[in-house]
């Protein structure tokens, strides 16, 4: 299996990089999306090397994949011939799992803040579904969010936390960047979400099977990374009819999070298991 050049393409929820420094080889290039991930490829294109593109999400940016996609179809047909799109690093079920294994380790007496570098509108009414989920299928009676750079911020999560009896509260990261701890008292650190050696064996196992897709089907993931976006936004339900919006056809998909586990675990085939690496 070829592995060439790796490049991690970053977005807000690493703070463009980063907040990978320390949990990506040295090897990895971290760079943000646009014309400096054009840049990027086309040099190691240039020197003869094969290049995977990595969107570094963890479920909370399909643009991010989406701008990768269009951005790489600015190759030349020589630059597109050694390059290929990875799937995402996670998805919104993945990030559901890393912080059901992530909380797993939180004493039950303390309160969980999930907190993300705030995105936009739906990405961030997204992440109170995630961390619903992770108090369904968890054991803290308390899991609040908290948004840096939004609202809630994470100084008012902690005190909702402390309104609704928690005498501590666990700052659980739900992004690649870790939030500053805003009252030292009554609230503690809970991350990062993963491991370097946890991230290193995603971010292998999305290099690895992009390759083995694009030399066994010729599929370089471009397409599927354009469409990537595509439910992201103003989708809705309006029942078994549906209908158009002033000559907008909305989408009426619905997502089921299938994060929940059976037994002692907890944890289903789906998600991280809280002792190994999700591949």
């Amino acid at each position: 299996m070829r592995r060439g050049t790796v490049v991690a393409v970053c977005g807000h929820e690493s703070e463009g990089g980063r907040a990978l420094r320390d949990l990506v080889d040295p090897r990895v290039s971290c760079v943000s999306g646009g014309r400096e991930l054009l840049r990027r490829v086309r040099a190691s294109r240039s020197r003869g090397e094969d290049v995977c593109v990595v969107p570094m999400t963890l479920g909370r940016d399909p643009e991010l994949v989406a701008d990768a996609a269009r951005t790489l179809l600015g190759l030349t047909p020589e630059e597109r011939a050694g390059t290929v799109l990875a799937e995402p690093f996670g998805t919104a079920e993945h990030l559901v799992g890393w912080l059901r294994a992530a909380a797993s380790r939180v004493p039950e007496d303390r309160a969980l803040l999930v907190t993300a570098p705030s995105g936009d509108p739906f990405v961030d009414a997204d992440l109170f579904r995630i961390a619903r989920l992770v108090r369904q299928y968890g054991r803290h009676p308390t899991v609040e969010v908290a948004l840096t750079g939004g609202d809630p911020d994470p100084a008012e999560g902690v005190r909702r936390c402390r309104a609704l009896g928690a005498e501590r509260v666990v700052l659980l990261p739900a992004a690649w960047a870790v939030p500053r701890v805003p009252d030292a008292g009554h609230c503690e650190p809970g991350g990062p979400l993963l491991t370097a050696p946890a991230t290193a064996g995603v971010l292998d196992a999305r290099v690895d099977a992009a390759w083995h897709r694009y030399d066994r089907h010729g599929d370089d993931g471009l397409p599927r990374g354009l469409s990537a976006a595509h439910d992201h936004g103003h989708s809705h339900s309006h029942g078994p009819g549906g209908h158009d919006h002033g000559g907008h056809s909305h989408s009426h998909s619905h997502r089921h999070s299938h994060s929940h586990g059976h037994g002692a675990a907890g944890a289903a085939a789906p998600v991280l298991p809280s002792s190994r690496s999700l591949r």
